[in-house]
C-alpha cells in the first residue's frame, strides 16, 4: 500500500527537496503551509502533492492533519534566528513550540503514530550535554521535550534529525554559500570573521537521505520511543579553509576582508561531536563535489 507521508515546511529549502525525495520513493506527499509565505520553491511539485493551508489555530492544525491522513508526519517547519532581538521572541515561540505543538496534538487526535522531527546541533555548544548557542537552539530543545510527553504516554514514535549546516543548488537564504556564489558573480566584497572557526557541511541531498532512511526505520517498527541522531559529515573545515576551496573550484578571486567583522556572540568555534550517527546513513556528496553543485558545474 502507497505510504503517505505529511511535511511541514514543506515549501522552504530543505522541506522541498525531502517533498522530491519522497515523491522519488513513490510516496504520496502532502505540505502544510501559512498562505502568507506562498508555494514558490514547491511550484513544480504542485500537481503531484496536496497543499493544505493553515492558520495559527490548533482547530486548523488538527483538521489540516486528518484530512491528508498521514501514515507519518516530517516536521522541518521552524524559525531561525542566529542572534534574537526582542521583538523576535513571539515569533520563535510560535514557530518552534506553539505551532510544533499543535502539530503532535493533531498526529495524538488523529491517532497517527510515526513523526521525524528536526533538531539543531547548535543545542550542544562547546559539546556540552546541554549548552543552547542562541535562544533558537533553546527553542528547538524545549520542543524536544514536549515531544517526550507525546512519546511517553504511547502516542506517537520518534527520530529526531539534529542538523548541522546544510547547503545546495537553489538555496535561496541569505548563507555562507550564497554569498560566496554572489561575490564569485558580482565581486562583492565579503567580511568575514578571522575565520577558524570549524563548521561542519552537509549537502541537502544527503540530509534528504537522512530523513528518508529515518521514516523506513519507522515504517519498518525498528524505533520504539525517542531516537536522536546527528546528521554530520564527519569533516568539520575551517571557514578559510572552506572560502578557498569554494574560490578554488569557481575559478574565480573572492575579496575576503578577513576579520572584517568580529565573531558572533557564542560563535561554535568546534561543533558537537559525540552524536550517534544514524543508522544505515553516512554522507555521500563531498564538499568539492557538493559545492560544484552549487555553482551548477
Amino acid at each position: 500500500m502507497e505510504k503517505r507521508v505529511l511535511i511541514t515546511g514543506g515549501a522552504g529549502f530543505l522541506g522541498s527537496n525531502l517533498v522530491q525525495g519522497c515523491l522519488n520513493e513513490g510516496w504520496h506527499v502532502s505540505i502544510l503551509y501559512l498562505p502568507e509565505f506562498g508555494l514558490s520553491q514547491v511550484e513544480k511539485y504542485l500537481h503531484k502533492i496536496d497543499a493544505i493551508p493553515v492558520d495559527n489555530s490548533t482547530e486548523s492544525v488538527i483538521s489540516a492533519i486528518k484530512n491528508s491522513n498521514p501514515d507519518l508526519v516530517f516536521h522541518l517547519a521552524s524559525v531561525f534566528i542566529a542572534q534574537h532581538s526582542s521583538e523576535d521572541i513571539l515569533r520563535l515561540i510560535q514557530s518552534n513550540i506553539l505551532f510544533g505543538t499543535q502539530v503532535l496534538e493533531g498526529l495524538s487526535v488523529n491517532r497517527v503514530k510515526y513523526f521525524v522531527n528536526t533538531g539543531t546541533s547548535w543545542e550542544y555548544y562547546n559539546s556540552s550535554d546541554y549548552n543552547p548557542v542562541n535562544l533558537y537552539a533553546a527553542t528547538k530543545h524545549a520542543y524536544e521535550k514536549i515531544v517526550d510527553y507525546y512519546v511517553q504516554s504511547g502516542k506517537i514514535q520518534v527520530v529526531t534529525l539534529k542538523l548541522f549546516d546544510t547547503y545546495g543548488f537553489g538555496d535561496p537564504r541569505p548563507k555562507l554559500f550564497n554569498l560566496l556564489k554572489k561575490s564569485t558573480c558580482d565581486g562583492t566584497r565579503l567580511e568575514m570573521s578571522v575565520g577558524d572557526q570549524l563548521i561542519d557541511v552537509v549537502h541537502v541531498d544527503d540530509v534528504v537521505s537522512a530523513f528518508i532512511i529515518s521514516a523506513k526505520r519507522l515504517f519498518d517498527q525498528k524505533v520504539v520511543s525517542h531516537e536522536k541522531y546527528a546528521i554530520s559529515s564527519g569533516n568539520p573545515i575551517k571557514l578559510r579553509d572552506l572560502v578557498n576551496l569554494f574560490q578554488e573550484i569557481s575559478g574565480k578571486h573572492l575579496e575576503i576582508i578577513w576579520g572584517g567583522k568580529p565573531y558572533r556572540e557564542r560563535e561554535v568555534m568546534i561543533p558537537w561531536q559525540f552524536g550517534k550517527q544514524l543508522p544505515g546513513w553516512s554522507p555521500k556528496i563531498d564538499l568539492q563535489k557538493g559545492i560544484s553543485t552549487v555553482l551548477d558545474k
